[in-house]
């Protein structure tokens, strides 16, 4: 018997329905039940900390975001004309070296090669935790320049992650040493580094 138009066997085609069937017996389909509950994912190894503003901030320290998220960088603005840039980058394998602190160093140095080492000081920032209470903290390297009369006080806070080969990089820029020093305060007690989850 032959199927009209074809000139296959109808032994030909049972064959070849046999065979598909096989081929795709190894085969499944996920179909999730809709009222089953989901599971979240999580990724695997180390992952990159985030940077989130503490509870309130706004109302605690007069900050107020600029920009979320663009490009990685969130920015806060406050009436006092101070401005703070945080960004999160992430593979930054060549900059990693032996340790966190080398690593930081090097990023210094990379970004500019006129940063020497004795430049940059130590501080802390909220390593996760609430906002609202005492927490662990996390350390950073601190670059601060005097500035020229008239010219902008600026301070850079970053750290370079050395084996996830991320880094947090958080600039401070204000119309005067005074209120800079204000908002350094305001950073170090608002703004969150949160750990990685992973």
């Amino acid at each position: 018997m032959k199927l009209r138009g074809t000139g296959a066997t109808s032994g030909t085609l049972l064959t070849g329905i046999l065979i598909g069937a096989g081929l795709l017996g190894g085969c499944s389909i996920d179909l999730p039940d809709p009222s089953a509950p989901t599971v979240e994912q999580s990724a695997s190894g180390l992952a990159t900390p985030t940077i989130t503003p503490g509870h309130d901030a706004e109302a605690v320290a007069g900050w107020k975001p600029v920009k979320e998220n663009v490009a990685g960088e969130n920015q806060y603005a406050k009436t006092d004309g101070c401005l703070v840039a945080a960004k999160v980058r992430t593979s930054q394998t060549p900059l990693a070296l032996a340790d966190d602190r080398a690593s930081t160093v090097g990023l210094f140095t990379y970004l500019d090669p006129s940063i020497l080492p004795k430049y940059l000081k130590t501080e802390t920032l909220r390593w996760g935790g609430s906002p609202d209470k005492p927490g662990p903290r996390v350390e950073v390297l601190v670059l601060e320049q005097a500035a020229p009369a008239g010219a902008r006080s600026t301070a850079v806070m970053a750290r370079l992650f050395s084996v996830p080969a991320s880094s947090i990089y958080i600039t401070v820029s204000c119309p005067d040493p005074a209120t800079l020093a204000a908002a350094r305060q305001d950073v170090a007690e608002r703004l969150i580094i949160v750990p990685p989850s992973a």
